[in-house]
């Protein structure tokens, strides 16, 4: 793990450095994949900054009011960097709401717009991988496997290594796939479901899941629901598609 890297007299959080990145790819592959879809690269370009920028804004806002009494001690620490100092969830819900408030006031073709966005999500899944193997967060369950890793005073999965490979794989299939969707969405609907089946594979490697009663993991619970809510709209529009070719 590589959390800091030391330039000088400067310190530079290598978390918030890859989500920065990350941030800076999903743009430029947003902008190039609307221009290719026919869009309008500019308007794409500036849905997905508004959405980034508020679920970062989001997330980091959220995480602070979720810890206030620890920030009103502190209240130059909600300008910090940290890149774990967020809460995906609300920052997620805010992000997407700014996004589509945007589109809709732009009248941007809801499907066309989320296949040139999936190719970005991709990319933002990927820069998170690999935030959490510099920072250590997200970190396996104890194991005594021949690759594991030694992390926070136990022999762990390299439950990082494991996302970061999850990504890449994503990331791979959707850009191979990029120029033969089924029909408009499908691109995105398909991030979002392999995604979401990555998630539920990889969280039972995970050490630090918050654990249902029956042991099911939360996160392992909204998986299953993303993943059938996308098949059930892979459906539902695919069958639109087939309806209007005839």
């Amino acid at each position: 793990m590589l959390p800091v890297v030391q330039v000088g007299s400067l310190a530079i959080p290598i978390p918030g450095l890859a989500l920065l990145l990350g941030v800076w790819v999903a743009l430029w592959l947003a902008e190039k994949e609307a221009g290719r879809l026919q869009l309008d690269p500019d308007a794409i370009y500036t849905l997905a900054f508004t959405g980034l920028v508020a679920g970062l804004v989001g997330a980091r806002l959220a995480y602070v009011l979720h810890y206030w009494s620890v920030y009103l001690r502190d209240p130059l620490g909600i300008l910090s960097l940290n890149a774990t100092a967020l809460a995906p969830a609300e920052g997620a819900l805010i992000g997407v709401t700014a996004a589509l408030i945007y589109g809709a006031r732009r009248q941007l073709p809801l499907r066309a717009t989320l296949d040139a966005l999936a190719p970005g999500v991709a990319a933002m899944a990927l820069a998170l991988a690999v935030a959490h193997v510099a920072s250590g967060d997200a970190f396996g369950a104890p194991t005594a496997l021949a690759w594991r890793v030694y992390l926070w005073g136990e022999y762990r999965h390299p439950s990082q290594i494991y996302e970061l490979i999850g990504a890449l794989l994503v990331l791979g299939v959707t850009w191979r796939r990029r120029a033969r969707g089924l029909f408009p969405g499908f691109n995105f609907l398909l991030v979002v479901a392999l995604s979401a089946a990555a998630r539920i594979f990889l969280e039972a490697f995970r050490g630090d899941s918050l654990v249902l009663p029956g042991g099911w993991r939360a996160a392992q619970v909204v998986g299953l629901v993303v993943l059938a809510a996308c098949l059930v709209i892979m459906r539902y529009w695919g069958r639109e598609r087939e309806e209007e070719a005839r």
